[in-house]
């Protein structure tokens, strides 16, 4: 199988870590000068160019005398270097054929290399590193409704454009005929500020599923949130970087004990003198709300629960991400927003 990467050598080249693609880079250079040299030796070598006084008046290439003379001859012709002291004569029509094939090769390896070399470095995987999420999901009372939240935020001041975000559940299921599937996906549909899976990234936002009888989560109680239940929730974003044009796509996941009953995340976006500033040190801070301990299920057999509601608010629960140990803050100003 290991043949289906060959059939795709960019993507390959693309793929592997720097210092094997540098190396990639160098050898397919100097291979090809190598091989190139070796052509131009032979070809001066059966010409008798080689022995001074027995070959014909007019060499093939003049001032190759050795091997070194036709490896540094190779190099100008596919660098194009052109110091004056070699150069093809009429003499010799293959030796104008092998100049042609080397120099089309030459722009192939050029054509290759560099575009695998602007690639990586101009992966989209680079600018999701500033995109975060909160290290912590929640769950609790939005709108009269049980809700699973996360807070989703763009470090950067550039945008990302056409941002979508999606959801999806995993677990272990066992269908009805026995049948087990270990990986079991099933989509989850995800509301924010505008509706619809697409969102404006301009400050950071708190991403909500409304957990109803068509929910996954309908069953999910807060006893089922620890380490041994089988459960993860899949979260990707995706959009266009508005500098480069390019598609990036960020992900992350929450296990069941990454997900917090009864919390809310705490508000980091304040106005200040007519600019809206994002405190981004509080980015994953939540706080305790009332919030019924039973499932989504039970709350809508019994919508009494949301009246008797037996959780206190508790002291600021500090969730910070490691990638805001830095606690960056930028400024939004109205017209971002229009």
């Amino acid at each position: 199988e290991q043949g289906r990467f060959l059939q795709d050598v960019f993507t390959t080249l693309v793929d592997l870590k720097w210092p094997y693609t540098l190396l990639i880079f160098t050898m397919s250079f100097l291979c090809s000068w190598l091989l190139f040299a070796m052509v131009w030796w032979l070809i001066a070598f059966a010409h008798g160019d080689l022995a001074p006084g027995e070959g014909a008046s007019v060499p093939c290439v003049t001032s190759i005398h050795s091997f070194s003379s036709a490896f540094l001859f190779s190099i100008e012709v596919q660098v194009t270097i052109g110091f004056g002291g070699r150069m093809v004569t009429e003499e010799c029509p293959l030796a104008i054929l092998i100049l042609i094939v080397q120099n089309i090769v030459g722009l192939m390896i050029n054509a290759i290399m560099l575009g695998c070399i602007f690639m990586k470095t101009a992966q989209a995987h680079r600018r999701a590193e500033t995109l975060i999420f909160s290290k912590h999901a929640v769950i609790a009372v939005r709108h009269g409704r049980l809700c699973f939240m996360l807070r989703v935020g763009d470090l950067r001041k550039s945008m990302i454009i056409s941002a979508t975000i999606h959801m999806q559940v995993v677990r272990k299921t066992t269908s009805p005929e026995g049948e087990v599937v270990p990986l079991h996906q099933v989509d989850i549909p995800m509301e924010n500020g505008v509706g619809g899976n697409n969102i404006f990234l301009v400050a950071p936002l708190i991403i909500y599923h409304i957990i109803d009888a068509k929910s996954p989560l309908y069953d999910l109680a807060p006893c089922d949130l620890h380490h041994h239940q089988d459960l993860e929730i899949i979260v990707i974003l995706e959009g266009v970087v508005e500098t480069t044009g390019i598609t990036t796509q960020a992900r992350t996941s929450y296990l069941a004990d990454e997900i917090l009953w009864g919390q809310r995340f705490v508000p980091i976006v304040a106005e200040e003198d007519g600019r809206y500033t994002v405190d981004y040190s509080k980015f994953g801070n939540t706080i305790k709300v009332p919030t019924p301990l039973c499932s989504a299920r039970q709350l809508d057999e019994d919508p009494s629960l949301l009246d008797v509601l037996t959780l206190t608010r508790g002291p600021l629960r500090k969730r910070s991400m490691a990638v805001t140990k830095a606690k960056p803050k930028f400024s939004i100003s109205p017209d971002s927003l229009s």
